[in-house]
């Protein structure tokens, strides 16, 4: 791994970013927020608005009070990758002006950290996938993943 494609920063979690990883990134509402079903829309199209254009995006679920997904950004010029900080901001910025358009909520949206993984293998991404695939099913929320309408997986089939 070259040095200039491994890079970490720290505010309260650290973060790790490398070129080409993918990555499972859950991010929460502010104290709990229950987001309704227009804003967990605004969330899941946000999340899906740059895919294939600065991020892979492999699977995302918008749970109520938190989004998972496994992502991989992808590269923005000739020695550069997007950052998934820049990813993060932009998902979490863009929908976080759009939900007190269809929510009674005035204020913070969004905790300012996330949690990301860099996954290491195709086991933990088969595994990651399949525990955010079944999110809705054991919250509860649905009899099966593709049948609650704010979760998104890709149909290509994965070979990394």
């Amino acid at each position: 791994m070259s040095q200039e494609s491994f890079r970490t920063t720290q505010r309260r979690l650290p973060h790790w970013e490398l070129d080409e990883a993918v990555y499972f990134v859950t991010f929460k509402t502010w104290e709990r927020l229950e987001l309704n079903s227009a804003a967990r829309r605004i969330v899941l199209d946000a999340c899906l608005f740059f895919n294939q254009q600065r991020y892979n995006l492999f699977v995302v679920v918008v749970m109520p009070d938190h989004v998972h997904c496994l992502i991989q950004p992808l590269q923005k010029s000739e020695q550069k990758f997007w950052t998934l900080s820049s990813i993060m901001q932009s998902i979490k910025g863009y929908s976080a002006k759009q939900i007190p358009q269809v929510m009674d909520h005035i204020g913070t949206i969004w905790q300012d950290e996330r949690y990301d993984r860099i996954i290491r293998n195709e086991t933990e991404f088969q595994s990651i996938w399949e525990y955010i695939q079944q999110n809705p099913v054991k919250a509860g929320l649905s009899p099966i993943p593709e049948a609650y309408p704010f979760f998104w997986q890709t149909s290509i089939a994965l070979h990394r």
